[in-house]
């Protein structure tokens, strides 16, 4: 991973946070009540870990999970090393 260092004002730095956090209060947050500080971030955790990086299809990875992207993503350079 390498870090960005795009000139000031450039919105396409921000764009795939924005994009997550939009995701998670729709899908998660709104409308949620949660009691403690602790309640909520075990409960965030949980969805963040298992919901939306085990089960839940990503439009930019073909729709599939990130977690099934990454094992596709290894079985084919697997593959591709077997194959040299």
């Amino acid at each position: 991973m390498r870090r960005s260092m795009s000139r000031k004002g450039n919105c396409w730095d921000n764009a795939p946070t924005e994009s997550f956090f939009n995701s998670l209060k729709n899908e998660r947050v709104h409308g949620m009540r949660y009691a403690t500080r602790n309640e909520a971030a075990s409960d965030l955790f949980q969805h963040i870990a298992v919901f939306y990086n085990r089960s839940r299809r990503h439009s930019t990875l073909g729709y599939v999970s990130p977690t099934t992207f990454l094992q596709n993503w290894i079985e084919r350079q697997d593959q591709q090393e077997m194959a040299a």
